[in-house]
């Protein structure tokens, strides 16, 4: 998912959503969760740690342009996990999950997006104010340390 570099977060997570079928308020409050392992589905429960997780998440698909097929989410895992969860637990662990499913279907890719998030850092250490959703795509990358050398886009 590619976003323009002057588009507002807001308006950007607005986009990512419609583009891959999520609910306008991103399903965060919901009590459980379900996913397509591709044809078999996945129920669990929407715990406390995975909610706190899911914004920065949804907005490092935004800043990193990973989609959110099963090699998508496989790149965002190793992405995150390269640049660090810091103390969410469920980051840690489902993109674990993803990694792992990952290096069967795309493992080259899986290691660019490791290397990538090695040479970044993320909203896990970085917090999220209250201002984010007037914060512009462009701006995200920046901080992110995704437009220095190295932290650009390497999709096939």
């Amino acid at each position: 998912m590619a976003s323009s570099r002057d588009v507002t977060l807001r308006g950007a997570r607005a986009q990512y959503f419609r583009a891959n079928g999520i609910d306008d308020d991103g399903g965060y409050d919901r009590k459980w969760v379900r996913i397509k392992l591709g044809p078999v589905p996945v129920v669990f429960p929407n715990t406390p740690g995975r909610r706190a997780a899911l914004l920065p998440h949804d907005l490092h698909h935004v800043a990193t342009g990973y989609d959110t097929t099963l090699v998508g989410e496989a790149e965002i895992g190793a992405w995150e996990l390269a640049s660090g969860c810091r103390n969410y637990y469920a980051a840690w662990i489902l993109n674990l999950g993803a990694v792992v499913t990952g290096l069967f279907l795309a493992p080259r890719r899986v290691a660019r997006a490791f290397e990538r998030g090695r040479q970044s850092t993320n909203l896990y250490h970085l917090g999220i104010d209250a201002a984010w959703p007037e914060e512009t795509v462009g701006g995200l990358r920046q901080r992110l340390g995704l437009d220095a050398p190295g932290g650009e886009s390497r999709r096939p």
